[in-house]
């Protein structure tokens, strides 16, 4: 935060932002004045101010729906928010607090609430600051280790493919090379999976989308994953329609979205079990082509409970703790993708037993 604290005042009485102003002259802060709500908001996207005291009876837009609107904009949500009012009724502050105020003070002001208030938000702003300048920092920290850990693991994945094509191998050091050139694949797919999610948080996710015949690139995940099905002994099974189904979107993100999620399905099946991959219709409103694609397993599947979590990378964490499997950092990946070509995800039971991962486009 700055060494001078910065206050916008909105009231479209002169004479109330004289009084704030007296009020507040002694305590050091730069203030800004705003005398409706309009030319509040063309402030807030020049400057940031550290505390907003917002008046609630304004004409054209009052104080509630101009701390709505703060409170819903991503760029200021975090700026703690004052509502002066007249106003003293519950259903008022029942009111102020549905629309986001963080505080409020009655008219006429008093001096001494006044800014005993403002240094109350002025702290939890100070606290905000530091905790989202710590958050960039890991954020910056994580993102160069994961740019690091391509460099070598590009080295294992090119020796080991070279190593591969060599025939003075017995059979047991072939499938040791064949694991350490799968296992490296992983691991590289779960960098670029966390290079993606930085870029998307960073507004830096762009979709290269093409026309692309889906069946074909169901039909391609299956042979990707072949080897590794018959390694755990599970049968992985593709049902898909026998004409193409073309679909405009991101040919890489969403085969990497398929093998995660067949991935994660082999992992947590137990072996002579069944994973299939199925394609079928979407549900049609007239706009083009739907389609729904189905990863069902047999494994011991998701609580209930736990189903809105395990696609949210800040609860990964908590939920490994408390021992709930398929879950982690690719799942928010496998979201993030679908929700930018406008699809879905989620995931059900899978009758009898297991769990059914849902993409629908």
């Amino acid at each position: 935060m700055r060494e001078q604290p910065h206050i916008l005042i909105v009231d479209d009485e002169p004479t109330s932002r004289d009084t704030m102003e007296g009020l507040l002259y002694k305590e050091d802060y730069h203030l800004t004045f705003a005398p409706n709500v309009s030319a509040a908001l063309d402030q807030l996207s020049q400057i940031e101010p550290d505390v907003i005291l917002m008046d609630v009876m304004m004409p054209v837009i009052d104080g509630f729906e101009a701390c709505r609107r703060i409170k819903n904009n991503k760029q200021w949500q975090h700026i703690p928010l004052i509502l002066v009012t007249a106003l003293n009724s519950k259903e008022d502050i029942v009111r102020g607090l549905d629309a986001g105020a963080d505080e409020f003070l009655s008219k006429p002001v008093n001096g001494l609430e006044l800014r005993a208030r403002v240094r109350s938000m002025l702290r939890i702003k100070r606290q905000y600051d530091e905790l989202a300048k710590m958050l960039r920092l890991r954020e910056d920290m994580a993102s160069m280790i994961v740019h690091d850990l391509r460099v070598p693991l590009t080295s294992i994945l090119g020796f080991s493919e070279l190593l591969l094509i060599e025939k003075n191998f017995d059979d047991q050091q072939r499938s040791d090379l064949e694991r350490i050139h799968q296992q490296s694949q992983r691991m590289h797919s779960f960098v670029n999976d966390l290079l993606i999610l930085a870029k998307a948080e960073c507004d830096q996710f762009i979709l290269n989308r093409s026309t692309v015949d889906i069946t074909q690139l169901v039909q391609d995940i299956e042979q990707d994953h072949r080897i590794i099905a018959q390694s755990k002994k599970v049968k992985l099974v593709v049902q898909v329609p026998n004409q193409p189904q073309e679909v405009a979107l991101d040919k890489n993100l969403f085969h990497r979205v398929l093998d995660n999620l067949v991935s994660n399905a082999l992992k947590f099946s137990p072996s002579h079990s069944k994973v299939t991959v199925r394609l079928e219709p979407g549900p049609s409103n007239g706009s083009g082509n739907h389609v729904r694609i189905k990863i069902l397993d047999e494994g011991p599947g998701v609580p209930p409970e736990h189903r809105h979590r395990i696609f949210n990378k800040f609860e990964v964490v908590t939920l490994k703790q408390q021992t709930v499997s398929q879950i982690g950092l690719g799942l928010a990946f496998c979201k993030m993708v679908m929700e930018a070509h406008g699809g879905e995800i989620w995931v059900e039971d899978n009758i009898p037993t297991g769990s059914a991962f849902i993409l629908q486009l």
